[in-house]
């Protein structure tokens, strides 16, 4: 067999870069830093890695941001360490996919999303270089955002095509910015002029016929959601955006709509079947542990949290209506053969694989595990109240491993608390509770439709988030911001992720 020829690193073509550490690179940064416009390269270079496949620059830039914010992945690395790498950003885009073909614009930005930072993304025919400029001074002036460039290399003269890096650091007086790139198997960091960039930028990525352009990457000023998220690597967005697009319209301007259940009813009843997929709730995952189960301060303030989230949905006028529903559904059917802990020893097994994928460090692995056995255990949380602890024993590839997975739960009396379910309510979300949030979290302008205008008022006051309590308001327009950004995302027309006012 041949041997496969290989290569150690490009000459960088000098110009139109400057290599960062040649005499001339290291004047610019002196330069750039006493000017205070080099604030940013420190928490990068804190940071920095070189991406570990050919067609994972996208990945390697990302995880590099994330880490100079100080971004908690909320899932492990390696040992004990959560730290993002590469092999963790597999949410919006397989990465077996992303290694052959490697990845677009759009789930970048994406990807950014759905690992909790804040996103604005910008392709080059919606801003100008004057906008570049003003944004990346922002960025090289602070360490509490990073811009990433998604460019095409042959304006450097550089061998390749389209390539993401993080930006680095700017000099004003040469108009120059300083590109880290995540390739430095092939080039160092080198600084470039601002119209090349501009230039590089301009240019059409032949996979989805768009422009490439920049995102600058920040923190949230507050976690972004609390109990119910959705899910992008599930695929019940499609079913949903052409129930959306395709049959509601036509739903909404249908005969024999006088009223609020009728309506709720039609469009329950007419709900893809995996639609409630689209809309996962967040529990809280550990290993189990040796030494009892005792809540940490952080895990109970969490856990307050979503129960408060949780039975503000179970407040709102719309869960009312669409639970009796249901029940009439239910009853009208005679399909009452599950008991409440049988579904929630399903539901406990489910999850409890998925946390143990979520502790391995690859969730996307979470259909290998198979979960043998499920117990319940009511405990006191220091003072806090009865707290629910489910754990499972999980098993993949013949190893075994225990998992908690906590939930927040009200005891049906003031009586003692014990593991018997029969004598606790369990506060766990329902599928009432999914469809409930969803519809809630749907935009506005959705409902825009409905012929009768005093059905349509009364709806929209139903489904309006301007009553709603504070915290459940954060988590529904949070959840509308991603739905968003899913349906702009697998479009491949990512732009400024926030949603019209209605």
């Amino acid at each position: 067999m041949a041997a496969m020829p290989s290569l150690y690193r490009r000459v960088l073509p000098s110009p139109p870069a400057v290599d960062f550490s040649s005499p001339e690179g290291k004047r610019l940064f002196a330069e750039a830093l006493a000017a205070g416009t080099m604030e940013g390269f420190f928490s990068l270079v804190s940071c920095f890695q070189t991406q570990s496949e050919p067609a994972f620059c996208g990945l390697a830039s990302l995880a590099v941001v994330l880490n100079a914010l100080a971004i908690d992945p909320g899932r492990r690395w390696k040992g004990p360490w959560r730290w993002f790498d590469e092999s963790m950003l597999d949410c919006c885009e397989p990465l077996d996919k992303v290694k052959a073909q490697g990845i677009t614009f759009g789930k970048v930005a994406c990807l950014a999303h759905c690992s909790g930072a804040k996103v604005q993304s910008f392709r080059a025919n919606r801003v100008t270089i004057h906008d570049l400029r003003r944004h990346l001074i922002r960025c090289a002036s602070s360490q509490d955002c990073h811009l990433i460039a998604s460019y095409h290399r042959k304006p450097f003269k550089q061998t390749g095509t389209g390539h993401f890096s993080p930006i680095g650091g700017y000099h004003a007086g040469q108009d120059m910015a300083l590109i880290l790139d995540v390739a430095r198997f092939k080039y160092p960091p080198h600084w470039v002029p601002l119209s090349l960039l501009w230039e590089a930028m301009n240019t059409t990525d032949e996979s989805t016929g768009l422009l490439r352009g920049f995102m600058l990457i920040s923190r949230h000023t507050a976690a972004p959601s609390s109990l119910f998220t959705v899910s992008c690597r599930d695929e019940s967005w499609k079913s949903m955006a052409k129930y959306c697009t395709e049959y509601l319209p036509n739903l909404l301007k249908a005969e024999g709509l006088d009223n609020v259940p009728t309506l709720l009813s039609r469009l329950i009843d007419s709900l893809p079947a995996n639609a409630g997929a689209l809309i996962k709730w967040v529990v809280e995952v550990r290993r189990k542990e040796e030494g009892g189960p005792s809540l940490s301060k952080e895990e109970k303030e969490r856990l307050s949290l979503k129960e408060s989230v949780l039975q503000h949905v179970r407040d709102t006028k719309l869960f009312t209506i669409v639970h009796d529903l249901q029940c009439a559904n239910i009853q009208c059917c005679n399909c009452s053969s599950s008991s409440d802990e049988d579904s929630i020893t399903r539901i406990a097994a489910a999850v409890c694989c998925q946390g143990a994928a979520m502790l391995s460090g690859n969730l996307a692995a979470s259909d290998g595990f198979c979960c043998r056995e499920t117990c319940f255990k009511c405990i006191q949380a220091n003072g806090d109240g009865p707290k629910t602890v489910i754990s499972g024993s999980v098993v993949s590839e013949g190893n075994e491993q225990g998992v908690d997975m906590l939930l927040p739960m009200s005891p049906r009396s003031t009586s003692s608390c014990n593991s018997n379910l029969s004598n606790n309510i369990m506060k766990y979300p329902s599928s009432v509770d999914v469809v409930t949030v969803l519809l809630l979290a749907l935009h506005p302008s959705t409902w825009l439709g409905i012929k009768d205008e005093r059905l349509k008022a009364e709806f929209q006051t139903l489904v309006s988030t301007d009553n709603l309590p504070d915290v459940l308001k954060r988590e529904i327009l949070h959840l509308r911001r991603q739905l968003c950004y899913l349906k702009s995302c697998k479009e491949e027309e990512y732009e400024d992720p926030v949603p019209p006012s209605p």
